[in-house]
């Protein structure tokens, strides 16, 4: 008893910091279609209603092909992923292939500028299942307004960057760059869970949904 009231003492005065409770890992995680990668995220897959950030040294690297069985499942029924402004016009049979019928894709059109706008306006309505986007130049800000929008619309959003972005902060939950040679996935930031000590290499097999 004497301690508990030593305690108290001590954290009246301030002279003992009392620390936050952990985040919970969250428990509508999206999983990824890979295994591996499930295993080290917090919830085990990608976060709902969160912006997930996938950094790339190169288009092309296998990006989309990280995120497709992910997008197959959330694309069921009726559910809308949005692409807003990719860099490259879609290949429509590789994502058929992929699991993904035409219908379930809007590709928006849009100037840098009003990418940005665009993709906040998908991720806030709650009316897509998934949102794509390449803003390169997105600052702080603008990532903030893209993640309050995925949150308010309980919509998960893919932002692709170049990986020269690693060194500067961001809001959203999950970062993961690629990495080519060798090829491999490395957990820059997933909140709710420690970042993992070693990268993992590029998944070659997705689990089925």
């Amino acid at each position: 008893m004497s301690t508990v009231v030593a305690l108290d003492g001590l954290l009246a005065t301030r002279r003992l910091w009392r620390g936050q409770p952990a985040r919970q890992a969250p428990s509508d995680a999206i999983a990824t279609g890979w295994e591996a990668l499930d295993a080290v995220l917090p919830g085990g897959g990608w976060p709902q209603g969160a912006l997930s950030e996938i950094l790339l040294p190169a288009d092309g690297v296998g990006e989309l092909r990280l995120v497709w069985p992910a997008l197959a499942r959330l694309a069921q029924g009726e559910g809308v992923i949005a692409v807003v402004a990719p860099p490259y016009r879609p290949y429509a049979p590789a994502w058929l292939a992929a699991g993904l019928r035409h219908a379930a894709l809007q590709v928006i059109d849009a100037n840098p500028r009003d990418a940005l706008w665009a993709t906040e306006q998908c991720l806030r309505s709650g009316a897509c299942s998934a949102v794509l986007c390449w803003p390169q130049k997105a600052d702080d800000r603008a990532l903030r307004r893209l993640q309050v929008a995925a949150e308010t619309g309980r919509t998960p959003g893919f932002a692709f960057r170049p990986v020269q972005a690693a060194t500067n902060p961001s809001p959203a939950p999950l970062r993961i760059a690629i990495d080519t040679a060798p090829h491999r996935l490395r957990v820059l930031k997933c909140r709710g869970a420690l970042v993992p000590p070693a990268p993992l290499p590029f998944p070659a097999v997705a689990q089925p949904g």
